[in-house]
């Protein structure tokens, strides 16, 4: 089969990518503006098979998107550009309003304008399937309960409401139109290639220069944390296997508070750290939590976030393979081994040579 994925360059769209390209024998489509957060670099490992190619394209440009329809004939839409992070959201809602819910419009009526021209059996076995996130359906403060694919949707965020809107068109689009679709919703995706402005990225990044560590409020947020490989694996059996119309919930079973996270990191950094190397970033600590900050919350921060993952289990045969503490540990190693990669992220050097600039 041939997949087209929007937001290919991203965390999550590269290691679908990745996973497609490794383990199946079919090809893909990346078709991504390079945001600040879409690195060709996260692909550098399938970027010369044949199966690969790359559109550099707005998802909210009709014409372009059209055009890569046409020239490449897609069997399967993945669906993941979007603009992501919630403290960008609040300072800045219109980017997200523009790509995750008009660029969500686009990609849904240039893949219906090709769905309707095609012959079966091909327009039979078409599948759109869009990502989103748990973040749609809101808090879950004060109860135990879990996520299900029919909790309401109570988004908090600009970016949770710009997802759930972009949530609803997709269905809409089924229910109206007849195109196929399926949808996800995941949890907190965590592991390689993590744009830094990300919880777990951000204090392995900072504790390695010995920055303080901020913590928000008090760091009793509570998030299920899903290992990004097992999410592409995951979204893979959705989109070849999956019943149209059809939502599923993926999460990787693992509650925990964000101070827990925090500090499970900064116990396998003075594990794999050598102190020497750490001493002379902060004279002052002899330990990574001594940079541990408590700052001021995020306004509307959602407490706490769980996902029954038991549909994706029982219909599909999905469950994570890694557990929180082996998938944190392989984290971790990455980016202590990877440090050209988050170098060239921190200082921009990836975007500036994209964007064909000199250094600053």
């Amino acid at each position: 089969m041939k997949f087209l994925i929007t937001g290919g360059a991203g965390f999550i769209g590269s290691a679908v990518i990745r996973h497609i390209i490794n383990n199946t024998q079919d090809s893909v489509v990346n078709v991504d503006k390079l945001t600040y957060a879409g690195n060709l670099e996260s692909l550098l490992e399938v970027s010369e098979s044949g199966r690969y190619a790359f559109e550099h394209v707005d998802i909210c440009n009709s014409v372009e998107l059209n055009r890569v329809f046409s020239t490449h004939q897609p069997d399967v839409v993945m669906h993941l550009a979007a603009e992501s992070h919630v403290d960008r959201s609040i300072d800045g809602p219109a980017d997200f309003i523009q790509t995750n819910i008009l660029g969500t419009y686009t990609v849904l009526e240039s893949a219906r304008t090709y769905w309707n021209g095609l012959e079966d059996p091909k327009k039979a076995t078409f599948r759109f399937h869009h990502i989103s996130t748990d973040e749609v359906y809101g808090d879950l403060e004060s109860t135990t309960a879990l996520f299900t694919e029919t909790t309401a949707y109570q988004p908090s965020s600009p970016y949770s409401a710009s997802k759930a809107s972009s949530d609803h068109l997709v269905r809409a689009w089924q229910r109206t139109y007849g195109l196929p679709t399926l949808v996800t919703n995941c949890s907190n995706n965590y592991g390689p290639f993590h744009f830094p402005e990300k919880l777990i990225p951000l204090m392995i990044l900072n504790a390695l220069e010995g920055k303080p560590l901020p913590v928000y409020g008090d760091g009793k947020q509570i998030r299920d944390w899903l290992y990004v490989d097992d999410h592409a694996r995951a979204l893979y059996l959705v989109a070849t296997q999956g019943v149209i119309g059809e939502t599923y919930n993926i999460g990787g079973h693992n509650e925990k508070t964000n101070i827990e996270v925090v500090k499970t990191l900064c116990d396998l950094l003075q594990e794999l750290v050598p102190v020497s190397s750490f001493a002379h970033s902060c004279e002052n600590s002899s330990r990574f939590s001594d940079l541990i900050t408590y700052v001021k919350d995020r306004p509307g921060h959602d407490l706490r976030y769980a996902i029954d993952a038991s549909k994706m289990e029982k219909e599909l045969g999905w469950i994570p393979q890694e557990t929180f503490e082996s998938g944190l540990r392989k984290t971790v190693v990455w980016y202590l081994q990877n440090q050209t990669w988050w170098t060239r992220v921190l200082d921009a050097s990836y975007e500036r040579e994209r964007l064909g600039t000199g250094a600053n």
